[in-house]
């Protein structure tokens, strides 16, 4: 069983490493910007998975900031990441342990997670760290391929392959949305209400990080309120 998981793992996550190589790349360049090598750019990338709180970084230390302000930064814009583990928990098998459950914490990214919760019944530590660890060594290795090619790609170029990650992201998230009407509802709301919010008098203000937050809380109680998950379909691998 556990061979069957990791096999599952390495076959999903090929494509987001595919995906996230491309991105990485683009964060390459810009950490070729601000100075930094292709092993630091690799160990920096490998641990952190974040576009966002990546380019934060990058962009701070071209800056000359320091280090509180770039661990603050990081800390805001990843947040969001903590609700994705809260929501992982509640596919983890009882039983499992504390450590099994950290590291699986710790494997999420927006994709990861997002294949990860769409498995049917509880999700394996092994489905996951596989998965995460294809995709972290190429995301890595795009990051550190960046710094070396450095500013030799058009910038047209580099936008499209970036492009390719909001793809990737909306095939992970389909198949839910057409197997479940609530799950259907709420990414169609998720894409009207950022938009909104993205324009709206005071929010638009606010960080996308905390955006991001705000919606994800509203939108998923709203969904958990109107159709709650029962527990034994759950287990079942019904819900």
């Amino acid at each position: 069983m556990r061979s069957k998981e990791i096999t599952q793992g390495f076959r999903d996550g090929t494509p987001i490493a595919l995906g996230y190589f491309a991105v990485a790349f683009s964060l390459g360049i810009i950490a070729k910007k601000a100075g930094l090598t292709a092993a630091i750019g690799f160990v920096s990338s490998f641990f952190t998975r974040a576009s966002a709180g990546e380019y934060g970084v990058y962009t701070l230390v071209a800056a000359q900031a320091t280090y509180v302000e770039i661990i603050a930064m990081c800390l805001v814009v990843n947040l969001r990441y903590m609700l994705m583990s809260a929501a992982l928990s509640q596919k983890i098998a009882p039983g499992t342990s504390w450590w099994h459950r950290v590291l699986m914490a710790c494997c999420i990214t927006d994709e990861i997670f997002g294949i990860s919760i769409a498995r049917k019944g509880y999700c394996q530590p092994a489905y996951t760290y596989s998965a995460a660890l294809i995709s972290t060594l190429l995301w890595a290795s795009g990051c550190a391929t960046g710094i070396v090619a450095g500013g030799m790609l058009p910038p047209a170029i580099v936008a499209a392959l970036s492009v390719a990650l909001y793809g990737m992201f909306l095939a992970v998230i389909m198949p839910s949305a057409r197997n479940d009407r609530y799950v259907f509802h709420a990414i169609i709301a998720s894409f009207v209400l950022s938009g909104v919010c993205s324009v709206a008098p005071v929010v638009s203000e606010w960080s996308n990080g905390t955006r991001t937050i705000v919606l994800t809380i509203v939108i998923s109680a709203i969904a958990a309120w109107l159709k709650p998950i029962d527990k034994k379909e759950n287990v079942n691998g019904q819900a």
